[in-house]
Parts: structure tokens; sequence; C-alpha cells
């Protein structure tokens, strides 16, 4: 849309001259957009997702608005601690997704670059520093974040945290699946617990927290429900509800506002009408930007996103009535810590849950996690009878390109799945 180029335009040009009105015409196309969400929903979309994209986009424009309450923080970091103390959550990987949406990732990644920034690191991670960098992004309260699965995260909130002059605190999560290891991270979750009541002047109530950990429970549990009973049904999808509810059922988890979301959720697929076209399976993040992916995806009849790996991420098997245990656990046990035979188990069973026809696993340019183990995850998905495509892009950063790649690649293996189960039925 040229209404959005002219924007992404603006907001570059201006966070280089002047980053307060950058960031004023940032927050106030933002809330715009929301306004647009609210009373002029797209209709394609089931009344959750619906919900789910103001859901978001409050989330997102939270920082622009009260700074001073908010904390960065990583993707899978535990934000029950923060809730608890009224902090809401800033994160690095969400805001890059809505700074590339709206057009203007491509100087703030060139601002992290040419800063020192490796050009391999994570898109989501550059262009969110160099926001920082440029003055555009404003100073929160202080910074938590975990080295779960992520090796950037280690330089970006260290980095981040020098930049805006707050206290960081970093949760170290072993790669080994433990109770030892367990009780080793609940113990720095304590201590995380003193850090936030310091940083705010609040107290955490450990009862308080109970309850908004067995909200958490009760999310993932709803929510594992749904891809369950979506397996024989259709439900219209864009490219970025999946993605939107891969980053809630981890920043929002434990908020009533999530629980909301996935009792809608549950509400609306008892209506929704029988499975058409092929169920795919989302394996990381989602190039939400990418023509060649909307062409093939996007309200398709044809093909539908039924799961993203990211809203996955952890069983629901903690005892809420241990909060800091619970979330160490939650950690600890993530299927994106440890081997990678993890990750690629779990990525199977949710699969098959949700009756997907066949897998994409996305190679986003900077992940080394994902890109390492792609040609082992394709030997283990089709041994379990799911084609698997491995698609090489960035999520975030659209100068990558490769689109005549991707069209062609995700054309022809959405064709075989098509011919695939023509074979099929003629063979019955």
């Amino acid at each position: 849309m040229p209404i959005v180029d002219t924007f992404g335009q603006y907001v570059e040009k201006w966070s280089d001259t002047a980053p307060r009105r950058a960031r004023w015409l940032l927050k106030t196309g933002w809330e715009a957009q929301n306004l647009k969400f609210r009373f002029l929903p797209d209709r394609r979309l089931i009344p959750a997702d619906r919900y789910l994209a103001c859901l978001m986009m409050d989330t997102m424009l939270r920082p622009l608005q009260r700074p001073d309450q908010c904390a960065i923080i990583s993707v899978f970091t535990p934000c029950e601690l923060l809730q608890e103390v009224g902090l809401s959550p800033y994160n690095a990987e969400g805001f890059s997704c809505y700074l590339s949406a709206s057009k203007a990732e491509r100087g703030l990644l060139q601002q992290a670059e040419n800063a020192g920034v490796s050009e391999t690191l994570c898109s989501y991670h550059k262009t969110f520093l160099g926001a920082a960098q440029k003055g555009l992004l404003p100073k929160p309260r202080c910074i938590v974040y975990t080295s779960l699965m992520c090796d950037a995260n280690l330089l970006t909130f260290r980095a981040l945290s020098q930049l805006y002059g707050v206290p960081l605190f970093a949760i170290d999560v072993p790669l080994r699946q433990t109770e030892d290891n367990v009780k080793y991270v609940a113990g720095q979750l304590r201590e995380l617990a003193a850090f936030l009541e310091q940083a705010t002047g609040r107290k955490i109530d450990t009862q308080s927290l109970s309850a908004r950990v067995g909200a958490s429970r009760r999310t993932l549990e709803k929510f594992r429900q749904f891809q369950r009973t979506r397996a024989d049904r259709y439900i219209p999808e864009d490219l970025v509800s999946p993605l939107y509810c891969g980053m809630t059922n981890n920043i929002l988890l434990g908020t009533p506002q999530e629980e909301k979301y996935v009792d809608m959720l549950l509400r609306d697929v008892q209506s929704a009408p029988p499975k058409r076209g092929k169920h795919i399976y989302w394996m990381h993040t989602i190039p939400f930007w990418s023509d060649a992916v909307k062409d093939a995806l996007f309200f398709s009849e044809k093909a539908q996103i039924v799961g993203c790996e990211l809203s996955q991420a952890c069983e629901p098997d903690f005892d809420p009535d241990e909060p800091y245990e619970a979330m160490a656990h939650r950690l600890v046990y993530h299927f994106l810590n440890g081997s990678v035979n993890r990750r690629i188990e779990a990525g199977i069973r949710h699969a098959k849950e949700a009756g997907a026809d066949g897998v994409v696993w996305f190679d986003h340019w900077g992940c080394k996690h994902t890109m390492g183990a792609a040609q082992l995850a394709k030997k283990q998905f089709e041994a379990q009878g799911l084609p698997l495509l491995i698609l090489d892009g960035d999520g975030c950063d659209r100068s990558h390109g490769g689109e005549g790649q991707t069209a062609t690649r995700l054309g022809a293996f959405l064709e075989m799945l098509d011919q695939a189960q023509a074979g099929g039925t003629r063979d019955e």
C-alpha cells in the first residue's frame, strides 16, 4: 500500500534528524491502525483473531505510550513476574516485526551494521538495536532476558542496557533437562523478583503469582485443545495471526487477555466448517511481508497455516502452587532448549495434532539453531509421514528477497501435497 510506503519513509527520514518526531509519527500511525482493527476489522478473520490483532497492537503501543512502565524483554522471558509489578512487555522481536510491517526497517538495520553489528546477526535484533541507537525507541524501566535458544540475546540486551543506562537481569537457562537445573533457574527467578521489586517499588505476592501462573497453565491447556480440534476444520488465516499467537502465547501468558483469546478460539472452532485444502504447520518465524508466501497461503482455501511452532514452545505440565519452579520448568523443558531432537519431536507431535498435511521449516537468516537443524528435521519429519519443505529467507528484513525462488519452491511443495492426496485417493 502506498500509504504504508510513505509512512515508513518518513519514520526512517525523521529518525535520522528528529527521532522524537519519528517516534510520535510511529505512535500516531499505530494508534490509527489500532482504531481500524477495532472498528473496521478484517471480516475474513474469525472473531478470536480480530481480537488478537487489537491485543497485539495494544501490546506494541504501550512502550511508546508509557515506556517507564515497560521492561525490554526477549521473547521467551517468563512475564508473570513483570505483570505482578505492573510492567508491560517491551519485546524486541515483536517490536521489530511491527517496524518491518511499517516498512521502516531498512535504515534501522543499516544503522546497526554501521555501528559494528555483524550482518549475520538476527535481523529482529539488528532492527531493534538500530532503532534504539537512532533514538526512535524510548527508554524502558529495565531489561530482562534469557539465554534460551538465541545467541543474539547475549549481545543485544547488554548493548541496550549500556545505551539506555538501565538495570539489566539475565536468566541463564542450562541446556540439560534435569530437576537440579529447574532449581537453579528457580533461584534466579527469585532473584529476578527482588530485582523487579527494587526497580518498581512494588512487592510481589506469592499467592497472587501462583494464581497468575495457574492462568498460564489453563491458557496453554486450552490452546492445545484448540489445536487438536482444528485438525478437521477450516479456519481462514492470514500470515500474521499465527505469528501474533506465537508472540502473545509467550509474552502475555498469565494475563486475562490471553486467556480470553484462547477461550474465543475454542468457541470459534466449534462453528468452523469442515476442512478445506491443505493444512501447513510452520516451524520458526513467518515472513509475513513476502508476496510469494501471501500468494500461496493468505486467506487461501487451498492451503492454510494451522500452527506456528513459537505458540507451542512448552507443555502445560508445571505446578502453579510452586510458581518459581513452574516458570523455571517452562524454561528448562522448553522445546527450543537443549538437543534439537526435542524441538523436532515436539514439532512432529504438534503438526500431527493440528492435522497437518505438510510442514515448512523456515530457515530465518541469522538463526544458526534453525539453519543447522534443517536437514535432520527434514529426515525425521518425513520418516513420520510429514513432508517438509526447507524454505530459506528472512522474517524481518525484506531486502534479503529471494521471492522468485520462494514462489517456485512453495508452489511446487503445495502441488506435491495435492498430487500425493490425489494418488492416495485413487489407490484407495
